[in-house]
């Protein structure tokens, strides 16, 4: 059987790895989606779907299933998302995930949909890792080694930070 799990994966974390792990024990194969793939260098989205591609991949390595890393472009057209997702994947039988409005999508499309219990969510959260990036926190202990691995190469905390800053006096930083 083969699983499908989509993920923005900025950045890969801990609690997606121990989703991943247990998606794996229950299927043969698994499509990692690597979601809004077309967006990157905002404090959202600081990497490139190229980058989230080798995080991803780096990071299941060894895992106990076959695994493909496949960008999915956003579709401002949730009538019609799951088709897309599905022209842009392998076949999959099972699609995995807690989003209200995925698992309500891929339902609507007769898909079926199982969901997992969130590991560790208080801290294991894409926003949580970005803004210690800009603050200048600890983030390390919360990927695995080969995450840190691919966001140092790439210079990841560095973009962000960039990124992050404003010419405004006062202003939040902004996605551009």
């Amino acid at each position: 059987m083969r699983g499908f799990y989509i993920g923005r994966y900025q950045p890969f974390h801990h609690g997606h790895r121990h989703m991943i792990e247990e998606i794996a024990a229950e299927v043969d194969e698994l499509v990692l989606g690597i979601g809004s793939a077309g967006d990157s260098h905002t404090t959202r989205n600081p990497f490139t779907a190229g980058e989230r591609v080798m995080m991803v991949t780096k990071a299941v390595e060894g895992l106990d299933a076959t695994t493909y890393v496949v960008p999915i472009e956003d579709l401002d057209r949730n009538s019609v998302w799951v088709s897309h997702v599905q022209s842009m994947t392998p076949r999959f039988d099972v699609a995995y995930s807690n989003n209200p409005l995925v698992v309500r999508l891929f339902e609507e499309a007769g898909v079926e949909v199982r969901q997992s219990p969130m590991f560790r969510r208080d801290v294991l959260e894409g926003t949580e890792l970005r803004e210690r990036m800009i603050r200048g926190r600890d983030w390390t202990d919360l990927v695995p080694d080969a995450v840190v691995d691919v966001i140092r190469e790439v210079d990841g905390v560095k973009r962000i930070r960039r990124i992050a800053e404003t010419d405004a006096n006062g202003d939040e930083p902004s996605d551009a």
